[in-house]
């Protein structure tokens, strides 16, 4: 009975990992990385969702504004068969398109105009995050194993 409601639970069950690059290129438009899994009972996961979030903040103190954009996503749908005490790789790329804001489209327009827009982001303290996140689902589990990490974007803002 108890090692039923483990499963149910994930405890015990299929742990995810990312394995990313420390950094991707604007440019490039996709970031390639892999999805570990490994477990301590064998299970089947059935789907793995992938996606790239920006967390854009501004302001100082309570007069601090954050968004979060959604900047890729992609979904496998695939069963993967992970055995007991045995690691599991995936290779997944993940295509991305970055957001701009109005400021940043302003700055592009020439070199003067890029000059206003870096000491007027440097005024209103803009700061960009980028992270990775990704969940699987689990077949005969209510909790899903999921994992993120931060990654550095090359060439943007």
């Amino acid at each position: 009975m108890f090692g039923k409601v483990k499963k149910w639970l994930g405890i015990e069950g299929v742990k995810l990992e990312l394995v990313l690059p420390d950094m991707a290129f604007e440019e490039v438009g996709a970031v390639s990385g892999k999805v570990r899994f490994y477990s301590k009972n064998a299970q089947t996961v059935t789907r793995i969702r992938l996606v790239m979030i920006e967390t854009y903040s501004r302001g100082r103190g309570k007069e601090r504004l954050v968004d979060e954009y959604l900047l890729g996503e992609i979904t496998l749908d695939q069963r993967i068969n992970v055995p007991v005490d045995e690691q599991i790789e995936i290779d997944f790329t993940l295509p991305f398109e970055s957001v701009k804001s109005g400021m940043d489209e302003f700055g592009d327009k020439n070199l003067l105009t890029g000059g206003l827009a870096k000491l007027a982001k440097t005024i209103s303290n803009v700061q960009s995050a980028y992270r990775i996140e990704a969940e699987a689902k689990v077949e005969g589990t209510a909790l899903n194993p999921f994992d993120r990490k931060i990654i550095k974007l090359i060439g943007i803002r």
